[in-house]
C-alpha cells in the first residue's frame, strides 16, 4: 500500500471505525465516521461481498492505516516474527509497537503517529543521549527517550492537551522531566489497537 495522501477521515470510514489518525479531533463530535458512517464511494449503501479472504484483507490494511506503513514494510515485519519464538501474531504486534513512532505516541508527545513521525523524522527526539531521526527504529528494555531541547516548549503544550492520558504498562512517562523510558517488552495485554491479528496471520499464511 502507497503513501496515503488524501482524506485521512475516508480511511477510518472504509475500515467502519475509530482508526485515530488525526488525533484530538477523532474524540470529538467532529470524528467524520460519527458524522457518516457510511464507506466512501459511490455504491457505499449496498451491501458489501464478504469472503474469507476479504475480511482477512480488510483486517491487514487497517492494521497498515492505524500504524502508517506501507505493504513492504508491513510484510517484513510479519517476515521476523514468522521466524521468532512465540506466537507469529502477538509477536508482530510487539515488533510495531516497538517502533520509535509509536512509542513517542504512546507516551503522549504527540497527538497522532503521524505527528510522533514527523517529529522523529526531523531529529526532536534522543534515545539514550543519541539524536534517533529514523521512526521504525526498534526501542529495548531500559531505554530513555528524552526531546531534544528545541521542542520542549512545544511538548509541554501537547501532553498538557492531551489531558490524563497515561502510556501502556510498558512505557514509563515522567512528565515533570519530559521524558519516557521502556519498562518491558509489549504483551498482547497491554496492546489496545483493536485489530484481529489472527487474520494478519492467516492472510499472509495462505
Amino acid at each position: 500500500m502507497g503513501r496515503h495522501t488524501g482524506p485521512r477521515c475516508k480511511l477510518c470510514r472504509r475500515e467502519k471505525t475509530k482508526l485515530f489518525l488525526k488525533g484530538e479531533r477523532c474524540g470529538t463530535s467532529k470524528c467524520a465516521i460519527d458524522k457518516r458512517p457510511n464507506p466512501p464511494g459511490p455504491h457505499a449503501k449496498k451491501p458489501p461481498r464478504t469472503s474469507e479472504y476479504s475480511l482477512r484483507l480488510r483486517e491487514k490494511q487497517k492494521a497498515e492505516r492505524i500504524y502508517g506503513l506501507r505493504e513492504t514494510q508491513f510484510r517484513n515485519y510479519f517476515e521476523k516474527a514468522s521466524k521468532a519464538v512465540g506466537m507469529t501474531g502477538a509477536k508482530f504486534l510487539e515488533q510495531l509497537e516497538r517502533r520509535l513512532d509509536n512509542v513517542v505516541y504512546r507516551l503522549g508527545f504527540a497527538p497522532s503517529r503521524s505527528a510522533a513521525r514527523m517529529l522523529v523524522r526531523h531529529g526532536h527526539f534522543m534515545v539514550n543521549g543519541k539524536k534517533v531521526n529514523i521512526p521504525s527504529y526498534q526501542v529495548k528494555i531500559g531505554n530513555l527517550i528524552v526531546p531534544s531541547a528545541k521542542s520542549l516548549p512545544k511538548l509541554k503544550a501537547v501532553i498538557e492537551s492531551l489531558g490524563d492520558r497515561m502510556p501502556p504498562a510498558w512505557l514509563k512517562l515522567d512528565s515533570g522531566h519530559i521524558e519516557g523510558s521502556v519498562l518491558a517488552m509489549p504483551v498482547r495485554e497491554d496492546i489496545d489497537t483493536q485489530v484481529e491479528e489472527h487474520l494478519i496471520v492467516e492472510f499472509y499464511s495462505r
